[in-house]
């Protein structure tokens, strides 16, 4: 999706992060213990949240970045102009390699992706880590790519 990103606010800036952090809360994380909540915020301002839901088949888990997407494309939004994303480990965790393609899949190459370690307090320096999805799935594949010319 292309989406013209406008500077995020220290005011968006501050509720996507906060949002992130209670989207945790709702994790489903039962076997590895390992909460993590995402927040999106989209273009007219609104913030859908996701969390992580563990199943006892392994592959049967979601992310919270996909959990947020998901409830997100479902109820027929398509664009966003960051995301953050809360653990609790007291370091920026990034997104595994999945999440990565399907936040490439609606998200600008430049849109902010703020990875917000635990304890972080709103307004403080703290430790967090501001990426793009460009830097954290560089050469990627996306929508674009299926619309280029082939040859025979």
């Amino acid at each position: 999706m292309t989406v013209e990103l406008r500077a995020l606010s220290t005011q968006d800036r501050e509720r996507v992060i906060q949002a992130s952090i209670e989207a945790k809360n709702g994790a489903y994380a039962p076997y590895s213990k390992f909460r993590v909540g995402a927040a999106f915020l989209t273009p007219d301002g609104q913030i859908i949240k996701g969390a992580n839901v563990e199943n006892a088949s392994y592959g049967g888990t979601i992310c919270a970045e996909r959990t947020a997407i998901v409830k997100a494309v479902s109820d027929g939004t398509r664009s966003f102009v960051a995301l953050a994303i809360n653990t609790d480990v007291a370091q920026p965790v990034s997104p595994c390699g999945i999440c990565r393609q399907v936040i490439r899949e609606f998200c600008a190459l430049n849109m902010p992706i703020l990875l917000v370690p635990a304890g972080y307090e709103i307004g403080g320096n703290g430790d967090l880590l501001e990426t793009t999805v460009e830097e954290l799935l560089p050469h990627s594949f996306g929508p674009g790519e299926l619309e280029l010319p082939r040859t025979s």
